[in-house]
């Protein structure tokens, strides 16, 4: 199969890395000098340091040849954008001069300002006619560059282009499993990040494990809340994609997003944080996207609120954790 992965981040870098030993991959990145120096060197150190890339993985910064590569095949072939959510319009916007035979994304969050899902923003500016899904789940980039067993869902209406993402993904260590509800799945995905937050805050402070289990349990409530609110299903918050990116995101080391309430912890300014991680943390900018939709929709989400108070109200994160655990359990659904 052919398969061009949109986006050399680490993500990106890291699933191109199995894939590239069974099929013909071109991994494409913005950064002409990045890209060839990972060409040339066989390793985006930039992103993704101290992993070898495949001889066989072609790395490139002609953004029309990348995209070619699976327009010329499009019956056997798979586009893979691996940007941020907030560069996943634009993204977009570049391929509409495309006959693109299917679209899937990485990116977990929601957009700032419109507050879509990715997949609202992929239907916005390519319409319906493009078969089109998320390819989510735990997963940190490192391990599965490194070949370590990982379990990801394929989700989207078209069932086609899921088989074509099982047929293509599965297999190195890497398990693919299958889901319609496009929805759930992606509000597992954003919600997540903003709770690894909370998580790390509570790691920070030393609040010890039963906090994290509280944190973890009642931020899957939150999870739920929202996405059955908009059209999810309940069961879609069990699976990998659900509480399963949770656990990970809100107890892995590798977790930026944790990080960055470790951070906070140690009361650093946001901007400290962000620029000593080197990488984008989706929670930080999902969190008052989510909260401003979960305010509309009048959806309870304390902990959510909270986080987004931490990050933009330049409320303290010792008022933080004391504003939860003061609420009143009875007014809060389970």
């Amino acid at each position: 199969m052919k398969i061009t992965i949109l986006g050399a981040g680490a993500w990106g870098t890291a699933l191109a890395i199995p894939l590239a030993r069974k099929h013909q991959v071109v991994l494409w990145g913005r950064n002409a000098q990045a890209m060839q120096a990972a060409s040339e060197q066989r390793e985006n150190s930039l992103y993704l340091p101290g992993f070898p890339l495949p001889p066989e993985l072609a790395v490139s910064s002609d953004f029309d040849a990348a995209v070619r590569h699976v327009c010329d095949t499009p019956a056997d072939s798979l586009l893979i954008a691996a940007s941020s959510v907030s560069g996943l319009r634009e993204l977009a916007g570049h391929l509409r001069a495309y006959a693109i035979p299917n679209l899937v994304w990485l990116c977990k969050g929601l957009e700032e300002g419109t507050r879509l899902l990715p997949h609202q923003v992929v239907q916005e500016v390519l319409g319906s006619g493009v078969a089109a899904g998320v390819l989510s789940g735990p997963s940190f980039a490192q391990e599965v560059a490194r070949g370590l067993p990982c379990a990801l869902t394929i989700a989207g209406a078209d069932a086609a282009l899921c088989e074509r993402v099982v047929a293509a993904v599965h297999g190195n260590n890497i398990r693919i499993y299958s889901s319609d509800d496009l929805v759930g799945v992606e509000i597992g995905g954003a919600v997540k990040n903003i709770l690894a937050i909370a998580t790390g805050v509570a790691d920070g402070l030393q609040l010890g494990l039963n906090a994290r289990a509280a944190l973890i349990t009642r931020g899957l409530a939150e999870i739920t809340r929202l996405g059955v609110a908009l059209g999810g299903r309940a069961e879609t918050f069990m699976g990998l994609s659900g509480v399963g990116d949770l656990i990970l995101t809100c107890t892995g080391d590798l977790s930026r997003n944790r990080r960055v309430g470790l951070g906070l912890a140690q009361n650093k300014k946001l901007d400290v944080i962000v620029a000593e991680l080197g990488h984008v943390a989706e929670g930080v900018r999902c969190a008052q996207a989510v909260r401003a939709l979960a305010r509309e929709k009048g959806i309870e989400m304390p902990i959510t609120d909270a986080v987004a108070a931490a990050l933009f109200d330049g409320v303290s994160v010792q008022n933080m954790v004391a504003r939860l655990l003061a609420r009143d359990p009875r007014e809060e659904s389970l």
